[in-house]
Order: structure tokens, then C-alpha cells, then sequence
């Protein structure tokens, strides 16, 4: 059966019902889309150092506490451990990714709700794209945070 002789048959209202929901959903460029030009590159080339005994470095004096630093979210965990991983989110690239103490700590992105685990892998169906992580080093009080 043809399309108009099936929607024709259907009745209006009921094609409405059926077709107005895919109208928004389908489309390629929704309201949820980000514009390109507010898109940022996923970090690369890290290597930096954070002193933990400066001004800089007190942001990360308690479990669970975060900063933001070259497109990086270096935490320290609700175990007392560094890790860091890429301020701009996997799914749209938007740069909002923040480490929250829930379910252990996670990472999540307030631009669409992504959330991640502290190894960078989707928690949610927002996208499958894992989060980047990058490595941490501690020696003495100089954090180091690098590919």
C-alpha cells in the first residue's frame, strides 16, 4: 500500500499522532544539536604540573574536590587519588564535563546529562563515546597530569 493511500485511510488526526513525535526526533539538526562553532577540541598534548602547595593547588585539598585547568578536570577522588580527565565532553564537545561526588564520584556534562566513571566509560545512553582520561603522577607536592 502506497504512503498517501495509508495516511489517507489512517485518517489526519491519527497520521498527525503518528507522524508530528518523529518530526523533532528524526531530524538531523534538533534543538539539542550544539553549533559548530561552539564546539572545542577534545584536549591533547597534555603535560602539566600543579604545585599543590599554591594557590592553584588548594582547590585539591579534599576528597572530592575538582579544578579546571588547560581543558582538564584534575579531581581529587572521594579516595584521596588524582585523576583527570578532559573538561569537553565526548558527545558534543561541549566544555562543561565537572566531577560530582555521586555513586562513588563520576564525571558529568550539564550540556546533555553524559555521565562517566572515572576510567572515562559512559554511565548513560547520552553517548557511547568514552570520556579521555589522562594520566596523574604525584611526587612530593607537584602533581603532574599528562598523556
Amino acid at each position: 500500500m502506497e504512503r498517501k493511500t495509508f495516511l489517507k485511510n489512517l485518517g489526519a488526526g491519527a497520521a498527525f499522532a503518528v507522524v508530528f513525535p518523529c518530526l523533532h526526533g528524526c531530524s538531523s539538526s534538533g534543538s539539542d544539536d550544539v553549533a559548530p562553532e561552539d564546539m572545542k577540541p577534545i584536549p591533547t598534548g597534555v603535560d602539566f604540573t600543579i604545585d599543590l602547595n599554591t594557590s592553584e593547588g588548594a582547590g585539591l585539598q579534599n576528597n572530592g574536590d575538582f579544578i579546571l585547568k588547560d581543558f582538564v578536570v584534575v579531581v581529587k577522588n572521594l579516595e584521596g587519588q588524582f585523576v583527570a580527565a578532559s573538561q569537553v565532553c565526548s558527545h558534543q564537545q561541549t566544555e562543561e564535563v565537572r566531577f560530582l561526588e555521586e555513586n562513588g564520584g563520576i564525571y558529568r556534562c550539564s550540556t546533555h546529562g553524559a555521565r562517566f566513571d572515572q576510567q572515562g566509560a559512559p554511565l548513560n545512553s547520552v553517548t557511547p563515546n568514552p570520556l579521555k582520561i589522562f594520566n596523574t603522577e604525584l611526587n612530593g607536592t607537584i602533581l603532574r597530569v599528562f598523556e
